[in-house]
């Protein structure tokens, strides 16, 4: 708004400056003009009435001091104009400044984000290959179960099948003897060694589906910390490389 003020007042002094003058150099050529007339000049003639000076006619007292005055606020609006444009001047350094200051705030605050985005990158891939070692060990701890699982199925089917055919045995010969009770035992042993086996391959199977819906976050979460680096390394950072420098801030080419 000062700004603005000062212009309209230069413009308008800068105008009765201009009035002035015009009537200053209008003059100066008619007293130029009368300064070549004489008596032989073949352009005077009578003019009866020229020697009744006009009421606003000024005296040289008035006339130099209107125009000492024209001059003096003239000069004093551009000295303000001057002392105006350093005060604007120091006021586009200071925010240059600040800007500048501040530009190099985010860029640190940027370099600090990227370093924390990539540390947690990074321990999310360590986690994610300790993750993927642990899904390949309970995969091979699956098929080891299931391998125990058939092999202990055969012993099953013997002695099942040998107790079947015992109990075919006719008359007396249909003997509870050592032989039928340890039969029975080892049948009872291997089913239940069969469940608890089956147990475990339940749980290994469950183990499993965690790890995978694990590694599917892990890998989720690496792939937006990854994007994240590349909006504010590759796009962000490398356009505020351009950052315009403090004298363009300020309004200087």
């Amino acid at each position: 708004m000062q700004a603005v003020n000062q212009i309209r007042l230069n413009r308008e002094h800068k105008e009765i400056c201009e009035f002035d003058w015009s009537d200053k150099v209008e003059t100066y050529n008619i007293d130029e003009m009368c300064a070549c007339y004489n008596n032989q000049s073949t352009c005077i003639q009578f003019h009866p009435h020229s020697c009744k000076c006009d009421d606003s006619a000024t005296t040289p007292e008035t006339w130099s001091k209107f125009s000492h005055d024209i001059i003096y606020r003239a000069e004093r609006e551009k000295m303000a104009s001057i002392n105006l444009r350093v005060l604007i001047n120091s006021i586009l350094s200071d925010t240059a400044e600040d800007l500048r200051l501040q530009c190099d705030t985010v860029n640190l605050a940027f370099s600090k984000c990227c370093e924390e985005l990539e540390n947690a990158k990074q321990k999310l891939q360590h986690h994610l290959n300790r993750t993927l070692r642990e899904i390949s060990d309970q995969e091979k701890n699956i098929a080891s179960l299931k391998q125990a699982i058939k092999d202990k199925e055969t012993p099953l089917k013997v002695a099942q099948t040998r107790l079947y055919q015992r109990a075919k045995r006719s008359n007396v010969e249909l003997c509870r003897d050592a032989v039928q009770f340890r039969l029975t035992s080892e049948v009872e042993e291997l089913n239940m060694s069969i469940q608890a086996l089956k147990d475990k391959l339940l749980e290994s199977e469950q183990a499993l589906r965690n790890l995978e819906d694990t590694r599917m976050i892990l890998e989720k979460e690496i792939s937006v910390k990854a994007n994240s680096l590349l909006i504010d390394r590759q796009k962000c950072m490398a356009h505020r490389t351009r950052y315009p420098t403090i004298l363009r801030l300020a309004g200087y080419q």
